[in-house]
């Protein structure tokens, strides 16, 4: 069996600061990705879009964010993707993964979990199918056509501002509500561009395939009147079912799909900590500069553990 002294479950932001940090306090350190490649929900979800939160960048990519990270962690960890950590077992205060690696401690980092799109509310066939998007990686593949993009969130409105900016596009913005829940800021933005209409409140309630295009009816809520919009494709920004009660098979406390902490990052379990958007304590926000002062904490943490006789520097501008 691989020995570590760290093992990282998650390759997002946070958890890809955390095997950066751990490097630097010297922790050997093994992290698992169940997807094909690292990132987690910023580079699937939304590689373009600006990030403003970041401690000294007024405004970067989470493309350029992840580049940024992994850069880094690549050579500071032993990397296995695609590989969804199925058991956890302890034994002999150390904990065996898959029966295939030994580690001296686990730091959860998988963010909102295994996440999943909320489909179309229509049936579709395969041909139609093809058409619906979930996810905006290449937003230059939608350029000189008319999109729909469904969704009142900050997802649909950071897609719509994205896919407005290719070459020849017409733009939908299609909600069942009048008032989105997205940023005010992003609305205002959408409203003066002139490649952009914003249809509220209507919800989808038929779609065919005719000369190529999606030709969809929309309901205005609140009375019987069907309106037609055709697009060439459309982008379904209705949010994603996220899941984390995995880590319950393991032994690890749930509490409305999220893992309770000390104040040291621990979980129910000596040993096991988690960080990031996994985690809920009072008044906890969702931001990833937090996550990583939360990777910070949980490191110190295992250090103190794992080697109490050492003098434990715990920043790197310690004299």
């Amino acid at each position: 069996m691989k020995k570590f002294d760290l093992a990282i479950i998650g390759a997002g932001p946070v958890g890809l600061f955390c095997a950066n940090f751990a490097h630097l306090h010297g922790l050997n350190t093994v992290i698992f990705e169940s997807l094909s490649e690292v990132g987690g929900q910023p580079k699937l979800l939304y590689p373009f879009k600006q990030i403003l939160d970041i401690p000294s960048y007024s405004s970067i990519s989470a493309q350029e964010l992840i580049t940024n990270l992994q850069k880094d962690a690549e050579h500071n960890a032993k990397f296995i993707l695609n590989h969804r950590v199925e058991s956890i077992k302890e034994s002999n205060k150390e904990f065996v993964i898959d029966n295939s690696f030994i580690v001296k401690s686990i730091i959860i980092a998988t963010g909102t979990g295994f996440f999943s799109p909320k489909k179309f509310p229509l049936k579709v066939d395969n041909e139609i199918e093809k058409k619906i998007h979930y996810y905006v990686k290449e937003p230059q593949i939608f350029a000189h056509q008319q999109i729909g993009v469904f969704g009142g969130g900050d997802s649909a409105l950071d897609w719509a501002i994205e896919l407005a900016n290719q070459p020849g596009t017409k733009i939908k913005l299609i909600h069942r509500r009048k008032v989105f829940r997205g940023l005010e800021s992003s609305v205002k933005k959408l409203q003066n561009l002139k490649n952009v209409e914003i249809k509220t409140p209507y919800l989808p309630k038929s779609i065919e395939l005719s000369d190529n295009q999606l030709n969809i009816g929309l309901k205005e809520m609140g009375s019987n009147d069907i309106i037609s919009a055709k697009f060439d494709q459309i982008v379904v920004a209705y949010g994603f079912r996220a899941n984390n009660q995995f880590v319950k098979k393991w032994g690890v406390n749930l509490t409305n799909n999220h893992i309770e902490v000390s104040r040291t990052m621990e979980t129910n379990i000596p040993g096991i900590y988690a960080v990031g958007d996994v985690v809920t304590y009072p008044e906890r926000v969702p931001l990833i500069g937090l996550g990583f002062g939360e990777a910070q904490i949980a490191v110190a943490a295992i250090m103190r553990t794992l080697f109490p006789e050492k003098t434990l520097t715990i920043h790197s501008t310690s004299i």
